[in-house]
């Protein structure tokens, strides 16, 4: 093996093994709110009991509804999510304006196609990014079809590393692919031992790792003309497969809250919900307990009287000795239990349920509705609210999740011509950088705030037209009601570009005025007329 791939290994190695307490944490908050995935300390068996240890299911339903909310309000399928734009789209001529609208939903098809994985891929990324705070998402050509391909990696698998910017730039995944698959994908690249025993042991899986860097920083003999290198090794057979230089490394991995002095993030939802997810299932086994003691008391009993065992069941008879004198005390007795603790203790319980949906942020997640007793003040006050509450959930997941998985698919489509030959896209085009506009409870509420100072800005100057007629002058109108259209999701076909409406109002003026000529035309002709007549 190359000496620069042995040293990729140890890099990957080093990395790996600095985080093993980290796996820890994730294992126990796995164990508390996504028992599906806790197998990062040890392997799981098909068939293995997910839940065993949980007595309540509540912190798993908070999870879960905050995972799939991510998908439900982000990313949700009855709507275009995203929007491709420029940073000053306003500049842009409508011809630019319908080709960044034909290309979004060019690629929105790409990445929604079914063998795409797309939606697998953000579904199991979200529940990872809900629970710990970040995911793994890669993004490749696939190698069996032309199409994209999706696909959610375990974050015990993989291990990154920072620039000194705070952006990943090597990345390290541990792959265990059966004989068949590594064949199929690399076929005579594959390590001869591997070839061998492709019809023999088709299941055998090998220790593979992917390891994507930038190419100045590789090494190695090989030169490559991309930002990137993606290196696939054969641990186990000490075998370099392949290596290829790709303008883009392929990962999207988003990152929700990070602290200072790591590369790896946490969730704020349950690294604040972990201390109630514990009490929870404590409390829940007490209340189980205490309950139980209720309805089946501890009895006292007199051994010398009782026949047979005792029998707390319904129907149940225990037998007592005919001659037992009940004189000296009954033979048997509940014992009295103090159960006035009871209520208090589901009234805690019913706490503490209240403080992991403020955890999950499940109380913050619904856009608010505006009444139709609200003044366009109020319902603007309401709005600013929620976007303060909403700010710290979804501004992460735009920008670091969404935005870089659009960028990344746009970029990789782009290359490959999805969007038609270079020379159709507007030259003004070329000479920005494409971004991505997302619609999401949070743009909604700040573009539908603008639509309310539009609504709230027309009330001022109706009232103050009342004292001066030329109040109305103050508002550019017809730019306000553009903006305000665009905040409430009103698509750019449904209106003209600024040339199309300014022809359009001269026509009207020009018809108004040609209306007027004629009317007092036929006045002059009224009046001469009646002067001829009389």
């Amino acid at each position: 093996m190359p000496d620069h791939v042995k040293h990729l290994i140890e890099r990957g190695d080093k990395l790996h093994s600095d985080r093993g307490t980290l796996l820890s944490l994730w294992q126990e908050i796995a164990w508390n709110f996504y028992p599906e995935r806790a197998d990062f300390t040890y392997k799981r068996e098909l068939g293995a009991e997910f839940a065993e240890n949980l007595y309540s299911s509540y912190p798993l339903i908070a999870r879960r509804e905050l995972g799939n909310a991510f998908t439900g309000m982000l990313r949700p399928r009855t709507k275009e999510w995203f929007h491709m734009t420029v940073e000053d789209d306003e500049s842009l001529s409508h011809a630019a304006k319908v080709w960044l609208e034909r290309a979004t939903k060019i690629q929105r098809r790409a990445m929604y196609d079914r063998k795409s994985g797309f939606v697998r891929a953000t579904k199991e990324g979200d529940q990872d990014f809900a629970s710990f705070g970040q995911c793994v998402i890669q993004r490749e050509l696939d190698w069996e079809r032309p199409g994209l391909l999706y696909r959610s990696h375990h974050l015990r698998d993989t291990a990154w590393a920072e620039k000194p910017d705070g952006t990943i730039n090597e990345i390290h995944r541990n792959w265990k692919p059966r004989i068949s698959d590594l064949c199929d994908k690399f076929g005579e690249k594959c390590h001869e031992l591997v070839k061998k025993n492709k019809d023999k042991e088709p299941f055998k899986k090998v220790n593979c790792r992917a390891v994507v860097m930038p190419a100045d920083a590789y090494g190695g003999e090989s030169k490559f003309n991309t930002p990137w290198v993606h290196a696939y090794i054969d641990c186990e057979n000490q075998h370099l497969m392949e290596e290829v230089g790709v303008y883009s490394h392929g990962y999207t991995i988003p990152r929700w809250q990070t602290v200072s002095g790591s590369q790896y993030a946490y969730s704020p939802a349950t690294i604040a919900g972990l201390a109630d997810a514990r009490l929870i299932q404590a409390m829940t086994l007490t209340l189980l307990e205490a309950g139980e003691m209720a309805v089946r008391p501890a009895m006292l009993a007199t051994q010398e009287a009782i026949r047979s065992d005792i029998a707390l069941f319904p129907g149940g008879i225990t037998w007592v000795e005919a001659d037992y004198d009940e004189k000296t005390g009954r033979a048997l007795s509940p014992i009295n239990q103090d159960l006035r603790g009871l209520p208090f203790g589901l009234e805690q319980q019913v706490d503490i349920r209240e403080m992991l949906a403020t955890a999950f942020y499940l109380d913050k997640i619904t856009m608010p509705m505006r009444s139709k007793e609200m003044t366009a003040y109020e319902a603007s006050k309401l709005f600013e609210q929620y976007i303060r509450d909403a700010i710290p959930l979804f501004e992460p997941m735009e920008t670091d999740y969404n935005g870089t998985l659009c960028e990344d698919t746009f970029e990789a489509l782009m290359r490959v011509g999805t969007f038609g030959p270079v020379e159709e896209v507007p030259e003004e085009l070329l000479e920005k950088e494409i971004t991505f506009r997302f619609e999401s409870p949070l743009h909604d509420a700040i573009e539908r705030q603008q639509a309310e100072t539009f609504v709230e800005s027309t009330e001022l100057i109706m009232q103050a037209m009342e004292l001066d007629q030329n109040a109305g002058g103050v508002q550019d109108t017809v730019q306000a009601l553009r903006d305000s259209l665009k905040g409430i999701g009103q698509p750019t076909e449904w209106m003209r570009d600024e040339d199309e409406y300014k022809k359009w109002a001269a026509d009207r003026v020009e018809a108004a005025q040609a209306s007027e000529d004629l009317a007092l035309a036929q006045q002059g002709a009224d009046v001469a007329k009646t002067a001829n007549e009389s």
